[in-house]
């Protein structure tokens, strides 16, 4: 299939496909404009919600391998793929990510699978286009990220890393992609090359951070000001994304909504990250009997160190009163995670109908047709 972003041209192959309709012909079979309202249109309304973290929540099922995280699920268990992206959406997000993320050509080279690259973006591209065209309205998302490999003192990094970006926005845009995000930046620069070239497609651009434990890009911006760059540099949505959980991200959030007038986004972890271990990657659990043999928590031994879903549900709550209409949950979401965030916000979701009912519990409940002697047991239980 060619590539429209990257400019390849079509060659015509007999004089016919050089034909051009009349102006009436061509009133007759134009495809009617799109009715979808945009994702900017939608944010100006109210709520929008998206699911990321596929990572985490595919290792957990057995889909890939935790250390690598290489997206391979898209083209080795695509019924896997798809099934979490419908779990998701029935949770409440109106947004299908495309499953790229770190399916870039570095990563792959990184694991010799280099040959796959483009393979993998367009499966994930079909999936995600898939299940998003199966609930009319919601929108399909093309995905680039930090590449891992971008140093601001090397022009060639630098080059190779907008050379990975123009490849893989260019599927998006070929697959049918919606929209195109930019998540889990650390590097200002990287983040600002990442949104040129999303801006080049022609379509909306989320641009989301993620600063780690030092507190400012890794390239000394400060965090507020780079989202302020991302907004002066067309970004529809600019924000924050990974690494950080509520009580770390939050703080951010709502220095950046002061700070800019556009769309601002907020995706916490849901793990309980502090101001002494405000990432991810040195959260400690000095309860564990025994530890993980790499020597930290991050990113498979973090399970004690979970929010629970009332915890992700107060973040959804304050974000929102604070101005934030795009919100999600990064690394570690499951769909419960992003049915608080949706019902936190008003939404009833097609997974609400399973929501909580403790009134009915055995023990925990207060239907009138519980035994009495049952229910006493809770407090002993």
């Amino acid at each position: 299939m060619a590539n429209r972003f990257c400019g390849d041209v079509p060659t015509p192959t007999d004089h016919a496909e050089n034909i051009r309709p009349t102006p009436e012909e061509a009133d007759m079979t134009a495809t009617p404009a799109s009715t979808t309202p945009t994702l900017t249109e939608r944010l100006d309304t109210g709520p929008v919600i998206i699911a990321e973290g596929f990572l985490f929540e595919l290792e957990r099922r057995g889909y890939l391998t935790a250390g690598e995280f290489v997206p391979e699920v898209a083209l080795e268990f695509p019924e896997a793929l798809r099934s979490l992206h419908v779990d998701f959406q029935r949770a409440g997000s109106d947004i299908v990510e495309a499953f790229t993320y770190n399916g870039h050509r570095e990563k792959m080279r990184v694991v010799g699978k280099e040959d796959l690259l483009e393979p993998l973006n367009r499966a994930a591209l079909r999936i995600a286009r898939e299940v998003a065209d199966n609930r009319p309205g919601d929108l399909m998302a093309g995905n680039i990220s930090n590449s891992n490999i971008w140093d601001p003192a090397d022009l060639q990094s630098q080059k190779d890393v907008r050379s990975m970006f123009e490849e893989m926005v260019g599927w998006a845009v070929d697959e049918g992609a919606d929209i195109i995000i930019g998540e889990t930046f650390y590097y200002a620069g990287e983040a600002l090359a990442a949104l040129e070239i999303a801006k080049a497609s022609g379509l909306q651009v989320v641009l989301t951070l993620a600063p780690m434990a030092f507190e400012e890009m890794a390239d000394g911006v400060s965090v507020v000001e780079a989202a302020q760059r991302l907004e002066q540099g067309g970004a529809d949505v600019v924000g924050m994304n990974c690494f950080r959980g509520p009580d770390t991200l939050l703080p951010y959030i709502f220095q950046i909504r002061e700070a800019v007038s556009c769309h601002v986004g907020a995706l916490p972890i849901p793990y309980r990250t502090t101001q002494e271990e405000p990432t991810f990657f040195n959260l400690s659990d000095v309860k564990a009997s025994v530890p993980a043999p790499h020597g930290r928590t991050f990113p498979t031994a973090l399970d004690p160190l979970y929010a629970n879903r009332y915890e992700i549900r107060r973040f959804a709550e304050e974000a929102h009163e604070g101005g934030v209409n795009y919100l999600g949950i990064c690394c570690g979401a499951s769909p419960v995670h992003i049915r608080e965030v949706a019902e936190a916000v008003g939404r009833v979701t097609d997974a609400s109908r399973f929501s909580e009912r403790m009134e009915n519990h055995f023990m925990y409940g207060s239907n009138e047709r519980l035994p009495e002697h049952i229910v006493a047991l809770g407090d002993r239980a």
